[in-house]
């Protein structure tokens, strides 16, 4: 920094740190690298598989984990063990946080002494943290699947036969649950190959077809092995499993210009290969998304009739007017948000009318078959309320299925506790009937300023416990 000299330190280096997988409008953005060595004479950087040794000074670097591109193994983070380091110690082990990219496994793999080669000390369908004792060669890892909570096993460096020391979750065996769970590939945008989670209802049988939610935000097969604690938030994956429901995540890559119909592109595929499974009821398939999931669901609907039921929080539903709109949570205006980040068009709404058009849901809303619970709060600081007002509006203008839900006061997500669950069993009765064929409740059918404030919190509060 004193000297004022610049080195082109990755020159050499025959791999590449820019982020191709990215696609956002960035021009070549960098992959975030793991950070500097200790004594500051090299950094360890990250070309989306293996991790690199690279001397500030420039060479052809070093390849610490060598297999990841080859074996479609991420190593992808390291756990810092020591919160006080002031950078990685190479003397030391590197423990390394790893992925299957086609698999799902997770695993822990150790990079001793900064050599080439990385040992998988940990390898299974499951996820894994680790942490270390101040002062003593004692080791913590948690494990957690789908359905095993992250409980703490206790161990030495090498991480091997860990003993089990928590049991945090004792009450789950009296609970009904799920009876696993599917990798699915399919095509997606542009023919790239894509993954998709399916998780099957509690006593699932082979051979029946079931109702189905589809859960939806950017990639998330990823999430095979993540434990849902069941919890009021409105959608949880671990809720609907327990009562009959399958649920598929699938993965959404985007082409720029058309954040709207690289949904259309990723998630029909993805429910056709579940149905084919014959897991999925064709005639019994739900879609719910919050933020982009809750955009990208307000826009398949106006493209395809194969949902029976939707659920849409936040929505983003008019690309043009969200352009110039204010991100109220930071106080910035939300065209970046358009241009270089989530939006994923290549400049402003006038030099691309026509994509800003044909990916707004309000304007394709004369298409909509589908019955859609609507949840937008007046003061979202994310997504504009007036979004979720333009198309519940427009919906209501053409005789469409829409109810709208807003709790005064909230934000872009429901923080108080007694709106978490209103929201929760609400979002649960709309698909019950709409996929169960249960009957409709009376505030969907009637509305809710016929109830009692008194009454209604009641019957909200025995219905959660249930």
């Amino acid at each position: 920094m004193a000297s004022g000299k610049t080195f082109n330190i990755t020159k050499d280096v025959p791999t590449s740190f820019i982020n191709e997988e990215n696609d956002r409008n960035v021009v070549d953005p960098p992959i975030r690298p793991f950070g500097w060595v200790k004594d500051g004479v090299s950094v360890l950087l990250y070309d989306n598989w293996d991790m690199w040794n690279v001397p500030v000074h420039g060479s052809k670097g070093v390849n610490l984990t060598i297999d990841g591109k080859e074996k479609g193994i991420r190593y992808r983070s390291r756990f810092r063990l020591d919160p006080e380091e002031k950078g990685m110690d190479l003397s030391k082990p590197l423990y390394i946080a790893t992925y299957g990219e086609w698999t799902k496994k997770g695993g822990i793999a150790l990079v001793d002494k900064g050599k080439p080669g990385a040992k998988m000390l940990l390898w299974d369908d499951a996820l894994f943290s680790i942490r270390k004792a101040k002062n003593a060669d004692v080791y913590l890892y948690t494990r957690q699947t789908h359905k095993d909570y992250p409980d703490y096993y206790v161990t030495n460096n090498s991480l091997q036969k860990g003993q089990k020391i928590t049991e945090a979750t004792p009450q789950q065996k009296k609970f009904l649950w799920s009876d696993g769970s599917l990798l699915i590939e399919y095509e997606g945008t542009d023919n790239k190959k894509l993954q998709a989670s399916l998780f099957l209802p509690a006593n699932y049988e082979k051979g029946k077809s079931y109702p189905t939610i589809v859960y939806i935000y950017e990639k998330l097969s990823q999430w095979r092995n993540r434990y849902f604690t069941p919890f009021a938030s409105g959608f949880n994956k671990s809720v609907y499993t327990s009562r009959g429901y399958a649920v598929l995540m699938p993965d959404i890559v985007y082409k720029l210009n058309d954040p709207g119909m690289s949904a259309v592109w990723c998630v029909l595929p993805a429910i056709e290969a579940a149905i084919a499974t014959g897991v999925v009821d064709r005639n019994r398939v739900g879609i719910h998304g919050h933020s982009w999931g809750g955009y990208q669901t307000s826009f398949l609907i106006t493209q395809s009739d194969i949902f029976s039921a939707a659920v849409a929080g936040a929505p983003l539903t008019n690309m043009i007017s969200m352009y110039s709109s204010i991100y109220w949570n930071t106080g910035s205006a939300n065209q970046p948000i358009f241009e270089s980040s989530q939006g994923r068009f290549k400049g402003g709404y006038w030099d691309n009318l026509e994509a800003y058009a044909r990916n707004s849901p309000v304007y394709y809303a004369k298409n909509v078959t589908t019955p859609l619970l609507l949840l937008h709060n007046d003061k979202d600081g994310a997504v504009d309320w007036n979004q979720g007002i333009e198309y519940f509006n427009t919906l209501r203008r053409l005789k469409h299925p829409v109810v709208m839900l807003q709790y005064i006061g909230e934000n872009h997500g429901l923080r108080k506790p007694a709106n978490q669950k209103d929201y929760t069993v609400r979002m649960r009765e709309f698909f019950d009937h709409h996929l169960m064929g249960k009957p409709a409740p009376k505030w969907l059918q009637e509305g809710v300023s016929h109830l009692k404030l008194k009454d209604h919190l009641k019957e909200r509060a025995t219905k959660v416990n249930k």
